[in-house]
């Protein structure tokens, strides 16, 4: 009898027959689920102002990266690969949205990153992928389309990182470039659904300043004199003020936390005896010397270059951890790796160190990409792609439809070496950290294969760059007869280029800027006979004028916290202060945040000084001189209007100063006897206070007068 007798039940009949189209079908469907297995993983590994001169796959004269070149030697490097604005928070924006600064609302460093807006991680986790970033986020809100996050709080320390996840804060101790890349394999090894392709952002902090190298690298280069670029000794004479003014040069902005001849913030003992050994001699044969002039830039440079190096080492190595982790475990074939930085870097070129220009060493960022059985294996490319194309490269390799409100384009083609017909021949910068760090005027310009376009529109200056003949930048020849033509030409395109980009020169701010509303209440107390906040200290706890007081010797700070939204202190009036009794009449009482937004309550030369950031811009208040080894209550208290009252023993003293008001949550956290982030005042290292603090205060809003009196009596 046939398997599908007529005879059969009509109930029964149809189950087998359905059975039967089902079986036929099941190679389609297998097929199918293969299929949506098969897309390519996507791991994107991002340092922090890695410079292209400081790879050895890209020529370097400096140093050996030879799992980077694994990279390169295995799929394609790129040598012109630009960003759209050269400073790290507003690159990150750039890569997570596809779009210019002014639409994402990250323009400079500061802001606080719009998770609700659209992102490719979060494209990437509705298509199926699972979505992970570990290491630096330094966009200040909490990553979001992300199924996994372990990442730094603000810049993060070289050292024994405090961590933030979605369950809370995890410290950790050790060398920072290893604990990420610890993190990004547990992840990879452990954490992740293996039956879903993955989205991985695994994002170091080094090399950024203040360039630690970690126990392993502290000795490198000891015995080698490194080659000096040839633009060190720049006079910049060939250009407008913009590039005379800046404040970011080897022979004078380097300070002294920079060149490690300060005790270095943070570390266990066993850290510390391992720095001393290995810079103590260094410090004490530097200061035998005496150098002067341009021996002294000299050894500016071979002293923060080796440091870098060092870093850049410990990437490197750790770069090897996770390319042999995808080889060992067969992942490596289906798995496209992006190797890039936030943006480039000075190694000494122009007698700087930092970014920001649109000079080409950090306009142009390394880019390596690795793509198996896509990418011709040592492949170089020479067309101008942007950190604008990332996001709309990882949807194309995902088989993700690209919005169309994305501002960049796909790089597959281009990968795969079949590069468009229509591919741009032109690329948009614009830059607006000013004022701020190193003092960089705003700019905006465009670039295409020969020339380079700069108007810093703030001074109406202009600067045109002939590349071919000038791949220095040393001479502007704008307004010159002799390139009339061609200036004319570049003006046109960069017109083009910002209604093309709709950069009109407003920027989308995401939410209302107003004062934010909070009760008046004590924010925090640190009470130093309390166990609790005793266990925080890293100093000593003595008897104080009225109870228990910390003593700082001057070498740091005595408690730090992270940043977090319980201790906000933007668009809000605030009160801060405390009992000191110093011993020299220098150094912080109380910091919060850092040189983008913050502010700090500190002596200098014994006088008090309450100082504010908002987007950069420094405001101080000074009051009356303290005397040394006295016991003296002193507070700032800001109102709503921004005017900042300075107060000794429950007195105002001097008229109220106008200051402003934080503008955001800083990224950096609170800190107690030193400035231990960024830093928000008039000095250059975290200006360690010595004697000793007491019952030190954060109120949210201006303390009754009740609270005042009580707070300030001995």
């Amino acid at each position: 009898m046939s398997f599908l007798n007529s005879t059969l039940p009509i109930s029964r009949r149809a189950l087998l027959l359905g059975l039967g189209f089902f079986l036929s079908l099941a190679p389609t469907l297998s097929t199918a689920v293969r299929a949506a297995d098969s897309r390519p993983n996507i791991l994107f590994i991002m340092s922090d102002d890695h410079g292209y001169q400081a790879m050895s796959c890209y020529g370097s004269k400096v140093n050996k990266t030879p799992n980077l070149d694994r990279i390169a030697r295995d799929g394609m490097r790129f040598d012109r690969c630009f960003v759209t604005n050269s400073i790290c928070g507003p690159s990150r924006a750039v890569i997570l949205t596809g779009k210019y600064n002014h639409l994402n609302g990250f323009e400079r460093n500061g802001r606080t990153f719009n998770g609700n807006q659209q992102t490719v991680a979060k494209l990437l986790q509705k298509a199926g992928y699972q979505t992970a970033v570990v290491g630096k986020w330094h966009l200040r809100s909490d990553p979001i389309g992300f199924d996994h996050y372990h990442v730094l709080i603000g810049q993060g320390p070289y050292y024994n990182p405090p961590m933030k996840t979605p369950t809370g804060i995890v410290q950790h101790t050790g060398y920072t470039t290893e604990i990420i890349t610890d993190e990004a394999l547990k992840w990879l090894k452990n954490g992740r659904d293996k039956e879903k392709p993955f989205y991985l952002m695994y994002q170091h902090k080094a090399p950024h300043r203040n360039w630690q190298p970690g126990p392993k690298y502290l000795d490198r280069y000891n015995d080698v004199t490194l080659p000096e670029p040839e633009t060190l000794f720049d006079d910049y004479n060939g250009r407008t003020s913009a590039a005379k003014n800046q404040a970011m040069t080897i022979s004078k902005h380097l300070n002294s936390n920079d060149l490690k001849l300060t005790p270095q913030r943070g570390l266990t003992d066993k850290q510390r005896a391992d720095w001393d050994k290995a810079y103590g001699p260094k410090n004490k044969e530097f200061e035998a010397a005496k150098l002067e002039g341009s021996d002294l830039i000299r050894w500016k440079y071979q002293r923060y270059v080796k440091d870098y190096l060092r870093c850049i080492d410990a990437v490197d190595d750790n770069v090897g951890r996770v390319l042999d982790y995808l080889d060992e475990s067969g992942l490596a074939d289906n798995t496209i790796v992006f190797y890039t930085s936030d943006q480039g870097w000075y190694l000494g070129e122009h007698g700087w160190f930092d970014k920001r220009w649109m000079y080409e060493e950090s306009f142009r960022t390394p880019l390596l990409v690795r793509w198996p059985g896509k990418v011709k294996p040592g492949s170089i490319n020479n067309d101008m792609v942007m950190n604008l194309d990332f996001a709309e490269t990882f949807l194309d390799v995902a088989g993700v439809d690209i919005p169309a409100d994305m501002q960049g384009k796909s790089i597959t083609k281009v990968l795969t070496g079949n590069t468009p017909a229509d591919w741009r021949k032109s690329v948009y910068y614009h830059y607006y950290e000013f004022p701020g760090p190193h003092s960089v005027q705003k700019h905006y310009g465009v670039r295409t294969e020969r020339y380079k376009l700069i108007h810093f529109y703030e001074k109406q200056e202009w600067e045109l760059f002939d590349l071919e003949k000038d791949p220095n930048e040393l001479t502007s020849v704008y307004g010159r007869d002799d390139y009339a033509d061609v200036q004319k030409e570049m003006e046109a395109e960069l017109k083009r280029l910002r209604e093309q980009y709709k950069d009109d020169g407003t920027v989308e701010t995401f939410g209302a800027t107003n004062q934010r509303k909070v009760k008046r209440k004590l924010a925090r107390q640190f009470d130093f006979s309390d166990p609790a906040t005793a266990k925080l200290t890293k100093q000593s706890i003595v008897d104080g004028q009225k109870g228990k007081a910390l003593k700082l010797d001057g070498s740091g700070a005595a408690l730090s916290l992270p940043s977090t939204p319980q201790l906000d202190p933007s668009r809000i009036p605030l009160t801060v202060g405390g009992w000191c009794k110093p011993a020299n009449g220098n150094g912080v009482l109380i910091a919060q945040g850092g040189i983008s937004q913050g502010y700090s309550l500190y002596l200098k030369d014994n006088v008090l000084v309450f100082a504010l950031r908002a987007g950069m811009i420094l405001k101080t208040a000074k009051g009356p001189k303290l005397e040394n080894d006295q016991w003296t209550h002193v507070a700032a208290s800001l109102d709503k209007d921004g005017l900042v009252q300075l107060m000794v023993n429950g007195k105002a003293v001097g008229k109220p100063t106008k200051v402003g008001l934080v503008g955001s949550r800083p990224a950096d956290g609170l800190s107690i006897g030193a400035d231990s982030g960024s830093f928000v005042g008039e000095y250059e290292n975290d200006f360690a206070f010595q004697g000793q603090l007491e019952d030190v205060r954060l109120y949210w809003g201006s303390v009754q007068r009740m609270a005042l009196k009580k707070w300030a009596s001995p």
